[in-house]
């Protein structure tokens, strides 16, 4: 079991709490990180580029020239590809490009972050933290004595008032534990959890 230290938001210890190795201590693969960022990007792609093709541009019912005779080639409409004001061919039409990654690599992607976070020491582990209402000054003061400039704080989604404390913050991000994945791990080089949203991981990536 690995162990880590608990603070509290003076970031003085107060306790510490034993984690599953194979979940916060295990080994990095880092092409885990490739395929599930990329399947993640793939996901998040508008997919609505499109062009007009000859069916869809306007004009051009009418045959230019008799077939024969004229001694020009033959045309069949003004709107065709190689006409200027045609339509294009062979353009980009709407698609979705989302698609899945089995669960199990998910998962184990999920857990080499983790450990790549606790191996690096950029994982910090709290007490509680839970504001009475939403402060972003107070936040800020609390993210600045944890330390790190990009800081992801994990806690349960209903906690309302500590989302709301964090949005606001440069460089800072909250996000519920219901939600946590591989990019926004990556994406900032700190991961702040509290010591129960910490447990909640263990069980669900054991």
């Amino acid at each position: 079991m690995a162990k880590f230290d608990i603070y509290d938001l003076e970031k003085k210890k107060v306790g510490e709490l034993e984690l599953a190795d194979a979940v916060f201590a295990g080994e990095v693969n880092e092409h885990l990180f490739y395929e599930v960022v990329k399947a993640k990007l793939a996901s998040d792609r508008s997919g609505t580029h499109a062009v007009k093709n000859r069916s869809l541009v306007s004009g051009g019912g009418r045959k230019p020239w008799k077939q024969k005779g004229t001694g020009r080639a033959r045309q069949g409409s003004t709107r065709a590809s190689h006409w200027v004001g045609g339509g294009k061919s062979m353009g980009p039409k709407p698609r979705d490009y989302a698609y899945d990654v089995p669960k199990k690599v998910r998962k184990a992607a999920l857990r080499s972050a983790l450990s790549l976070r606790g191996n690096d020491k950029k994982l910090l582990i709290v007490e509680k933290w839970e504001p009475g209402a939403p402060k972003t000054a107070a936040a800020a003061k609390v993210l600045a004595k944890l330390g790190g400039k990009k800081t992801l704080v994990v806690d349960a989604g209903a906690n309302v008032a500590l989302a709301r404390s964090v949005r606001n913050l440069a460089g800072a991000d909250f996000l519920a534990v219901e939600g946590l994945n591989v990019y926004d791990i990556l994406k900032h080089d700190t991961l702040v959890l509290t010591a129960a949203t910490a447990k909640q991981i263990e069980e669900t990536l054991s």
